[in-house]
């Protein structure tokens, strides 16, 4: 019984990172209904752990349940986005001064992720890009050390990648200016800076913001 219920919870646990990590920052499925038995088929599990997943994913107001018809992933409203950037500028703004003033910003690890970036400007590159996007924010949180805060910032993760990638197919030219913006934020971390790189995170995060409400 044991292996039993260690082999559904991993089963579970698989649906949940996969639908979260690949459906749900897709912007394509964006309120659109999900076939159970095609994501089961796709991963390898059965239907059970795809329920238990999607349970999971409602209580994070990621998806809807409709009765009779299935699951659907919740598009993002303005609302939504207003306040996901709102809230992600609390936590990055907090990270910086938290590491400014500590000496402990994670320069070099930053400077990798830019890299990395840099290397992934074409369209069909995109949701890569924008994943090392997220690498790169939470890696500015995560050096702060602070593991409630990490897990509250990860929890964001799908709704960040989503929209990040939408922005950069609503604006040609938003993948260059992305990589500018992490410039700013990572020059201002460098030379100790605090007021600039909150300054730098904000300019970054409201420039998204408008892109996106435009489109």
């Amino acid at each position: 019984m044991r292996e039993l219920g260690a082999a559904v919870t991993s089963g579970r646990e698989k649906a949940y990172a996969y639908l979260k990590d690949t459906v749900l920052t897709d912007p394509g499925m964006q309120g659109a209904f999900l076939s159970e038995q095609e994501i089961a088929d796709r991963i390898g599990v059965s239907r059970t752990p795809i329920r238990e997943a999607l349970l999971q994913l409602a209580a994070e107001d990621l998806v809807e349940l409709v009765p009779k018809r299935g699951a659907r992933v919740s598009p993002l409203t303005g609302r939504e986005i207003r306040e996901l950037m709102e809230l992600r500028g609390i936590v990055e703004r907090y990270a910086a001064q938290e590491l400014v003033s500590g000496g402990g910003a994670p320069v070099a690890e930053l400077r990798s992720l830019l890299e990395r970036q840099r290397e992934l400007t074409g369209a069909d590159q995109a949701r890569e890009f924008i994943a090392v996007d997220h690498c790169f924010h939470a890696a500015l949180v995560s050096a702060v050390g602070n593991a409630l805060l990490d897990r509250h910032y990860e929890g964001l993760r799908s709704r960040q990648v989503r929209t990040g990638v939408v922005a950069l197919f609503n604006q040609q030219g938003r993948q260059e200016a992305v990589l500018e913006e992490h410039e700013a934020i990572l020059d201002a971390l460098e030379a100790g800076d605090a007021q600039a790189a909150c300054a730098a995170i904000d300019h970054h995060l409201e420039s998204t913001l408008k892109v996106l409400l435009a489109g």
